[in-house]
């Protein structure tokens, strides 16, 4: 999704179509909450619901400059609340899923709650 994304701004779209999932939804909300992206819209029915991603812009720049995944199946990487570090010197965040949801690096850190990073997006 991640990828998407970032390939979606490249191309100067103005939307990505992803494939949805309730994690995906999560992530993507967490991206929109911190001004990556301009919103999410949900469609279809069932077994064949997508999400289209809505890209933002500033002044033709995208907001969203790049990002990787971090934890892969073959290698899961958690981290303790006070292992939290910034993304890019604090000019990016990083995805957490936590026993409180996916939540960005700031909002994990003041809720004191460690897990799964996700990604990093800058």
């Amino acid at each position: 999704m991640i990828i998407r994304i970032q390939n979606g701004y490249r191309a100067k779209k103005e939307a990505v179509v992803v494939p949805h999932s309730n994690v995906k939804e999560s992530i993507a909300k967490v991206l929109e909450r911190k001004g990556y992206i301009a919103g999410i819209e949900k469609k279809g029915k069932k077994a064949r619901k997508f999400m289209e991603i809505s890209l933002k812009y500033k002044d033709g720049t995208p907001a969203f400059a790049g990002g990787r995944r971090i934890s892969k199946p073959s290698r899961r990487l958690y981290v303790k609340a006070s292992e939290i570090r910034p993304v890019k010197y604090g000019h990016g965040i990083a995805v957490i899923s936590t026993s409180a949801g996916v939540l960005s690096n700031d909002e994990a850190k003041k809720k004191k709650l460690g897990g799964e990073i996700i990604a990093e997006i800058w």
